[in-house]
């Protein structure tokens, strides 16, 4: 849990009554490998802090090929933001790629939080600005390189996941 409150921290401040606040709207969810946080066509309803683990978003593409767009690694949020802020069908999955731990928020513990704490909202905004421009700087190299050119630039910006993720995937991702 701290490590989500250090997290928060270096986007606003907060005090200790609204730490406690935090915490006590926070519960905590494993997943095993494999497991689905979100699957395609329902409505994302809560937010995952990911405390240990990763995360991937995938989809499968017309012919029915899964395709990984990217990985998500432990101390980072994980949502589809467009099913949880519009509440609309998902058309991604959010899978464990390992065994996670994750913190959660329910819909309705945001709700709550946002209505009592001030900067709440200013924090989230600046923590989906961040998230978006990773996101971004993530596919974009994807989109404009092979296969062959992208495996280096993944190891280069990504090394630690180079040996957490499984080879099946990490070809789904690079294409």
């Amino acid at each position: 849990m701290e490590n989500l409150i250090n997290y928060l921290l270096t986007f606003g401040q907060l005090n200790q009554q609204q730490i406690d606040l935090v915490k006590q709207k926070a519960r905590k969810m494993s997943l095993k490998k494999e497991e689905c946080f979100s699957e395609a066509g329902n409505i994302a309803k809560q937010v995952a802090f990911i405390s240990d683990g990763i995360l991937r978003v995938c989809y499968y593409n017309k012919k029915g090929d899964e395709i990984t767009r990217y990985f998500i690694e432990e101390n980072d949020f994980a949502v589809d933001l467009n099913s949880y802020n519009y509440n609309i069908p998902s058309t991604e999955y959010i899978q464990a790629v390992s065994d996670c731990e994750l913190i959660i928020f329910s819909r309705e513990a945001m709700a709550e939080l946002s209505a009592t704490i001030i900067n709440w909202d200013a924090i989230l905004n600046k923590i989906t600005s961040k998230g978006l421009l990773e996101k971004v700087n993530r596919i974009s190299p994807v989109l404009a390189e092979d296969a062959t050119t992208r495996y280096p630039h993944f190891l280069e910006k990504f090394p630690h996941l180079a040996n957490r993720i499984p080879l099946s995937l990490l070809a789904s991702y690079l294409g």
